[in-house]
């Protein structure tokens, strides 16, 4: 088995890809976005991040989040909020893992792992926070980022960071990055 090396910084600011197990492409259903909205409020509550950015694709999710000071367990909020959106729409899942999965009890909702990379400087937040904005428009969702709703576009364009027809045609200009 691998052995991964994660970022560790306290207070540390990061981007994640969260992907559903086997691609499956249901992160917008409903019941299933409902599930994940509550859990991030609930483990947010308990253990405090600050979400930066966020997109909410079929079958993976991208974000950043600002932890606490003193603060690195990323891992364990991951978790939390894995669990709770699983065992919330649990009904809605169908069983077909293997016997790893089994074993550990997964539900078969989501990937075992997560991509993770830590923000250096103000360039690269920058950079990461466009990125997640385009990425529906990227992958042909929509034809302008402002038609997707599972955003923080949305919240940036009230709060004056974008303008609402950001990368809204064929030319791309960013708000942050190059």
């Amino acid at each position: 088995m691998a052995t991964f090396r994660r970022a560790l910084t306290q207070g540390g600011v990061y981007f994640f890809t969260v992907n559903t197990y086997r691609r499956q492409r249901i992160l917008t259903e409903p019941s299933i976005y409902a599930a994940l909205k509550i859990a991030m409020q609930h483990v947010k509550a308990s253990h405090p991040f600050n979400i930066k950015a966020f997109v909410l694709l079929s079958d993976y999710l991208h974000c950043i989040w600002h932890l606490p000071a003193g603060d690195v367990n990323y891992a364990l909020r991951w978790s939390l909020i894995k669990r709770h959106v699983s065992q919330a729409v649990r009904s809605h899942l169908t069983e077909e893992g293997t016997d790893s999965r089994a074993k550990r009890r997964g539900l078969g909702l989501w990937q075992r792992r997560f991509w993770e990379h830590q923000i250096r400087d103000d360039n690269d937040f920058m950079r990461h926070v466009d990125y997640i904005h385009f990425n529906p428009v990227k992958h042909g969702y929509v034809q302008r980022v402002a038609d997707w709703p599972y955003s923080t576009f949305h919240r940036l364009v009230e709060s004056g960071v974008y303008s609402q027809n950001w990368a809204g045609g064929n030319e791309v200009e960013l708000a942050y990055g190059d």
